[in-house]
């Protein structure tokens, strides 16, 4: 059967999905793409999964898509992250029959997507990721689509999309935010990037970003004219989005667990989920918040998730009439509903410093402090500098590593391969060889073995000898005697 392509991919084996479950590292994994499934998600994504990882190691094959067949989880689509043509590949051609398409990953913003230069850090070479996709769509028997961030000009969004539509992508997911929009300074995507891209090119495309509930979708929809839209945190806080509905928080936290317990997963995904679903409830019971982050087993999780329950139903119970919701929510905090992320002011005030002399930050401090911004230190950063105070973290004084020969990471100064650990190691072994730089002696310990060997057949001969002397003896001892 040949393969399908555009708009009949699309229409015939996405099944004209227009509410899409976004990848998400650690998140749409397995259950809660069927959580999101039975509340009105069309289509879903699955983890972004590492290409070089996928392909070397089978436990990371199996434990992210190799697990128990589940034929409701379809229409999927397995997303990577990659930076070399025949990885892609060749991880694709391992993933393939699990799933409807594969899709390259190209709105990582992340800083670990820096260090490991792939997601948005590959937008500036067009000529290879036209070399992927190319490959790609030769050698693959399902379809490749691209997930892309946009640039600040809008023509050269528009010509990036035509370049990735013209080298084979068969869908298009356009996030309407730049790599540098991330964290508190995510700001508002522009729907006017993804509509630009919409009418320049043949394909089905997807939108992404500012979609917080049912009524989002529909106008971004309206406005730009795509195919579908995708949600990763208002389908987080509110997993019932796509059916437009704001069920209570307890009722999808027990489907989740419920499905967990059938499909399991690592507890830190649930963890995970349950922060992200009982998120403005954990604003008041905050000593909960601290049990859920502590809890170490499934039945754990789901102790503390009744535990919320039940203080919320008091508090239901205990509720004055027209009494309204506190802090500004739409809702009261038991009921799903968005999260609004706080810009960089906001946070400031959320963790209670009014102004920036601390420098305590989030997360994100690391990233901007990479990217030149080191006038403001992480907390981690603030601890080394008191140690060392003439420690400095200005990026252009780091030294430079060179790479690995197999798959990129620094490899060692002294390797005799010029690769790193893991890669000598494999290689040292395959060849019975021996790398002093990274302390690998294969075909020293090798030889010392078969010396050993050697050594053990010397000393066995002469006893086996000198036993046979001694039997020869006493059997003529035996014979002078007259005994047999």
């Amino acid at each position: 059967m040949p393969k399908l392509r555009g708009e009949a991919f699309w229409r015939e084996t996405l099944r004209s999905a227009h509410y899409v479950v976004a990848p998400m590292v650690d998140q749409s994994e397995l259950a809660w793409r069927l959580l999101s499934r039975r509340h009105g998600a069309q289509l879903c994504y699955t983890p972004m999964l590492h290409a070089q990882v996928f392909l070397r190691d089978a436990n990371y094959r199996r434990e992210n898509l190799y697990g128990e067949a589940c034929p409701e989880d379809r229409p999927l689509i397995v997303q990577f992250c990659a930076n070399d043509p025949e990885v892609f590949v060749q991880a694709a051609l391992l993933a393939q029959d699990y799933c409807d398409a594969i899709d390259l990953n190209l709105g990582c913003p992340q800083m670990i997507a820096k260090r490991g230069h792939y997601g948005a850090f590959l937008q500036e070479e067009w000529d290879l990721l036209q070399r992927m996709i190319l490959l790609a769509n030769e050698k693959l028997s399902v379809p490749i689509t691209c997930k892309i961030r946009v640039f600040p000009d809008i023509d050269k969004t528009v010509k990036y999309a035509q370049m990735l539509e013209k080298a084979g992508c068969q869908l298009l997911t356009v996030h309407g935010r730049t790599k540098e929009q991330k964290g508190p300074l995510a700001g508002v995507a522009s729907w006017e990037h993804i509509q630009a891209v919409r009418k320049a090119v043949n394909i089905p495309v997807f939108a992404n970003g500012n979609i917080q509930c049912l009524s989002d979708v529909e106008e971004c929809i309206r406005k730009t004219g795509v195919h579908g839209v995708m949600s990763a945190e208002g389908n987080l806080h509110n997993p019932a989005l796509f059916e437009g509905r704001n069920p209570l928080v307890w009722e999808m936290a027990e489907e989740y667990l419920e499905i967990v317990r059938k499909y399991p997963c690592p507890l830190s995904y649930v963890r995970a989920h349950l922060f992200k679903l009982w998120h403005h409830t954990l604003q008041v019971h905050q000593q909960l918040r601290e049990e859920l982050a502590k809890v170490k087993t499934l039945e754990g999780i789901v102790d503390v998730n009744r535990e919320l329950k039940l203080r919320c139903q008091e508090e239901i119970a205990n509720q004055k009439e027209g009494e309204k919701p506190k802090e500004g929510l739409p809702f009261f905090h038991w009921i799903c509903q968005p999260y609004i992320r706080p810009g960089p002011k906001e946070r400031c005030k959320e963790n209670g410093d009014s102004g920036t002399e601390k420098g305590v930050r989030g997360k994100r401090a690391l990233e901007e402090e990479e990217d030149g911004n080191s006038e403001l230190l992480s907390k981690n950063k603030q601890k080394k500098k008191l140690r060392n105070p003439n420690k400095t973290f200005d990026p252009s004084l780091k030294p430079k590593y060179a790479k690995c020969d197999q798959c990129g990471n620094p490899k060692g100064n002294k390797c005799v391969f010029n690769m790193c650990r893991g890669c000598c190691k494999k290689r040292a072994f395959k060849e019975t060889a021996d790398c002093p730089g990274h302390g690998l002696l294969f075909k020293t310990k090798y030889e010392k073995s078969l010396s050993w060997q050697h050594s053990q057949r010397g000393i066995q001969t002469p006893e086996i000898s000198q036993r046979g002397d001694t039997e020869v003896g006493e059997t003529a001892v035996l014979k002078e005697t007259g005994d047999s």
